[in-house]
This record gives structure tokens, C-alpha cells and sequence, in this order.
């Protein structure tokens, strides 16, 4: 039977930190554990991806793929998954629904900082206004079928160009 007051870990589970630099009597005096000079007997050494001069392997694997810096980031949300939280109770489709009623009705965990972009996966049969930062065709074709509308605050890539010039 096990007793509150004899609880304590497995022997050797917590190993005692190794105190250097503390005299000689403790066993790691004097050098520390670091060896005797050096680079790397000093402070401040960063020698991480040092191979002995060999070409180290973060350059020797080429490199791949673009990051592109103006991408958008959306948070996604399929009408699939809009038409599950009305018929749950937690949409009212006669309101119009954005960004801030979907995380409010917990269908988003978080907005991304350039908003919400609608997706086509699943069905919705319910009659919504809906209002996004983007939207695939596919999903304003589905709530349009339904009877709905979308409104689309980002401008698409060819809208915006076409504009200015």
C-alpha cells in the first residue's frame, strides 16, 4: 500500500547538479571540467556548426524553396463548417457573420493578422451574409447556390493592379 508520507522518487531519477569551479577538493576545481587553454577553455566560444574546417553541413545542403514576405496569412474556414455551427446554435444565419462572430462562436480559435478566408469544403444549405477578407470561387458559388452573398473586403490580385493603372 502506498502511504502520502513515504511518496519520494525512483533512486538516481533526479541526478544532483555538478557544482564546477569550487576548489580542488571538490573534483571540478580549478579548469572546471574545461581542460587546460584553448578557444575553448575561454568564455564566449560559439562554435556550433564548426566542422574542423571541413565544409560544415548546414552549407553543404543547397538550399531550397522561396519565402515569400508580402504572402498573406488567413485564418480558413469552410462553409462546411459554418452550416455544423448554425444548425449547433451557435451561428444565427439571419445575422450577418464576419470574423468576430466566428471566434465567438468558437468555429475559429484565432484570427490570423490578415483576416479570414472563406473555403468551399462541405455544404451549407442556410441563407447567410457573410463578410471575409478572401474567398475561394468555389465557396461563394456554394453560399450564393444557398441563397446567400459574400462580400470580400481584400482585393483580389488582378482588382487591385487593374485600379491603379
Amino acid at each position: 500500500m502506498v502511504k502520502l508520507n513515504e511518496l519520494c522518487d525512483n533512486e538516481g531519477a533526479r541526478k544532483a547538479r555538478m557544482r564546477v569551479g569550487r576548489g580542488i577538493g571538490s573534483g571540478k576545481g580549478k579548469t572546471g571540467g574545461r581542460g587546460v587553454k584553448g578557444q575553448t577553455s575561454r568564455t564566449g566560444v560559439a562554435i556550433k556548426g564548426f566542422e574542423g574546417g571541413q565544409m560544415p553541413l548546414h552549407r553543404r545542403l543547397p538550399k531550397r524553396g522561396f519565402n515569400n514576405p508580402t504572402a498573406k496569412e488567413f485564418s480558413e474556414v469552410n462553409v462546411g463548417r459554418i452550416q455544423q455551427a448554425i444548425e449547433a446554435g451557435k451561428l444565427d444565419a439571419t445575422q450577418a457573420i464576419d470574423a468576430v462572430t466566428l471566434l465567438k462562436a468558437g468555429v475559429l480559435s484565432k484570427v490570423e493578422k490578415d483576416g479570414v478566408r472563406l473555403l468551399g469544403r462541405g455544404e451549407i444549405t442556410s441563407k447567410v451574409a457573410i463578410t471575409v477578407a478572401g474567398a475561394s470561387k468555389g465557396a461563394i458559388e456554394a453560399v450564393e447556390k444557398a441563397g446567400g452573398s459574400v462580400a470580400v473586403t481584400l482585393a483580389a490580385k488582378g482588382e487591385g493592379e487593374a485600379a491603379t493603372a
